[in-house]
């Protein structure tokens, strides 16, 4: 996997950090984006040194986990108030997760699900399509996946695959993306219209940071399993995700089932701010709202804003 030169778009940015004053690491150069290997054993300097800043990331450094780890504790707590609601109220939740390789969305699924009962709360993961699956409605093997009363259902990955992945990979064909993107609307306000809650979190990372996570998973024995043959082209197609990206983000965010991007360089940040925003968008029983307000809008921004910042540009 070689990095391509049209993977610097990825903004050098000088974006503040929460120390005033404190300005970014300017982004690789296009030479050392375009040197990287996967299968080196050290990810280069140069790319290292820049990754948190990617993607003009707001932060100038991680969250410590001594800060992260009790807020974590306390909105899992919350989380499971919010499942006795739905259970005692009948509500039906869809989450979607949807973003690049590496980005972060099974672990933020994970933290969302950590001490919910599995009995009202699954994780829908759909391998390819079956020859079956292939010749019916794109959308009939999700909506099959829907919630019954009483339960949440956390989308690790979606119908959103023909607006990403499929069209970048050419695994479907421009006129099925082009009615995919004018559908997904309509089928998602069918959805809102029956009374379920959809929740759709866009998980979005810098360019070098994209390396660096996939860097490591090749190089941990316990965690290569998580590449397949399509995440080695990410990188190298890392301009073609982002025109798709925003493409979807334009096209399908609607009212009752917006975009939400989270800006996930930093997996805490990322983590607490995706649990707060949907905690806070649910009429729960004894929210605690010390807990859950407070969402950070450096993170956490609708479509509509983040598009006008530039977007995956």
């Amino acid at each position: 996997m070689a990095g391509s030169k049209k993977t610097t778009k990825a903004k050098a940015g000088k974006a503040e950090g929460k120390s005033a004053g404190k300005t970014r690491v300017e982004a690789a150069s296009d030479a050392t984006v375009a040197a990287f290997d996967i299968k080196e054993p050290k990810l280069p300097a140069s790319i290292d040194e820049v990754a948190f800043a990617s993607g003009d990331f707001p932060y100038a450094k991680k969250m410590k986990r001594k800060a992260y780890e009790p807020e974590l504790e306390a909105l899992q707590i919350e989380m499971l108030k919010l499942q006795n609601w739905v259970k005692e109220s009948g509500a039906r939740i869809v989450i979607v997760f949807e973003g690049r390789d590496g980005a972060g969305k099974g672990g933020t699924i994970h933290r969302f699900t950590q001490h919910l009962n599995p009995r009202g709360a699954r994780v829908v993961a759909l391998s390819k399509p079956s020859d079956t699956e292939r010749g019916q409605w794109y959308f009939q093997r999700y909506a099959s996946q829907m919630p019954t009363r009483g339960e949440i259902v956390f989308f690790d990955r979606s119908w959103y695959n023909r607006g990403g992945v499929e069209p970048v990979m050419g695994f479907c064909t421009p006129e099925e993306h082009q009615n995919f993107l004018t559908e997904a609307p309509a089928f998602e306000g069918m959805l809102a219209r029956e009374g379920i809650h959809v929740f759709k979190l866009f998980l979005t990372i810098g360019a070098e940071m994209q390396m660096k996570r996939l860097h490591a998973r090749y190089h941990d024995p316990l965690k290569r399993w998580k590449l397949s043959p399509i995440d080695f082209q990410a990188i190298d197609r890392f301009d073609a995700y982002s025109a798709a990206f925003e493409t979807v983000l334009e096209r399908t965010s609607i009212e009752r089932a917006p975009w939400t991007v989270i800006r996930s360089n930093d997996k805490l940040r990322a983590r607490l701010n995706a649990m707060r925003f949907v905690l806070n968008a649910l009429p729960y029983t004894d929210k605690d709202e010390e807990t859950v307000k407070g969402v950070d809008r450096r993170i956490v921004l609708g479509a509509g804003a983040y598009l006008k910042r530039g977007g995956e540009s």
